[in-house]
């Protein structure tokens, strides 16, 4: 998975899959829960590397056959591969945990944190019969988050804040506190990608966020001790049975549908 000493990751698993190349193996499936450099899919300026394009051609030189991913930060990237990818999406896990275990859920508002996410989150609103909101954020530098302008109404209502990563959770901290100067109730936050780098332990502790729901693609057990609001969403069952169904030759479309595994 795309975490910790992430190159050294990657190298290894490059190496396994070309072992396996070399000793004939008949099919060689790489299952990257957080694919790496994910972020890095266009040119954000001139001269600029697109990385997650050259990690697939380097695990398809390597001689992997076909890779299972879950929540791509952009869908596009299943295009940068010749070979099949299965992204896999964590929204089944994400509605199942909502209706089992954020209390008043039906009295619940659905916000995207930037523009970028509005997709992903209307559509758990959708599923869940809920309202929608946006916030636009304006960024300085890269990763540090300047101004947010609310729209929507969020008045009395406890606010779900869906994203695909959570890295600095920079913008989380500023988005719950929006939410709650505008008349939020309660503030969750639930994320694919849990990275959690730097300071974002103390930004969670620190902010107004009532939980963070992350799920297990990468590991925090350890992050967990020292962040009482961080909470797990089990995918380990979803992954397994594309596998399962990626050996065994089924389909693995049922994955895509709503099925909550």
């Amino acid at each position: 998975s795309g975490c910790g000493e992430i190159n050294d990751h990657l190298m290894e698993l490059l190496i396994m899959i070309n072992a396996c190349k070399t000793a004939s193996a008949r099919r060689i499936t790489a299952v990257l829960p957080c694919f790496p450099y994910a972020r890095q899919d266009k040119k954000d300026k001139s001269r600029a590397p697109i990385s997650a394009k050259l990690v697939a051609n380097m695990l398809t030189v390597a001689g992997a056959d076909h890779v299972i991913t879950m929540d791509l930060h952009a869908s596009q990237i299943q295009g940068f591969f010749d070979c099949p990818v299965d992204n896999l999406y964590g929204e089944p896990s994400v509605l199942r945990y909502i209706r089992e275990n954020v209390p008043e859920w039906k009295n619940a508002i659905i916000v995207s944190p930037d523009a970028g996410g509005a997709k992903r989150a209307t559509s758990i609103a959708d599923h869940l019969d809920l309202d929608f909101a946006l916030i636009h954020k304006e960024r300085k530098k890269a990763n540090e988050v300047s101004r947010m302008v609310l729209v929507g109404d969020v008045k009395d209502k406890v606010a779900i804040l869906v994203d695909d990563m959570a890295d600095t959770c920079g913008t989380l901290g500023l988005a719950a506190k929006t939410l709650m100067d505008n008349g939020a109730s309660a503030v969750y936050a639930i994320v694919i990608h849990g990275v959690l780098s730097g300071k974002a332990l103390d930004v969670i502790n620190n902010s107004m966020l009532t939980r963070v729901v992350v799920t297990n693609t990468i590991p925090h057990a350890e992050k967990k001790k020292h962040c009482p609001k961080l909470d797990t969403i089990d995918v380990s069952a979803v992954l397994a049975e594309a596998i399962r169904r990626t050996h065994n030759g089924e389909s693995v479309s049922y994955l895509f549908g709503l099925a909550s595994i």
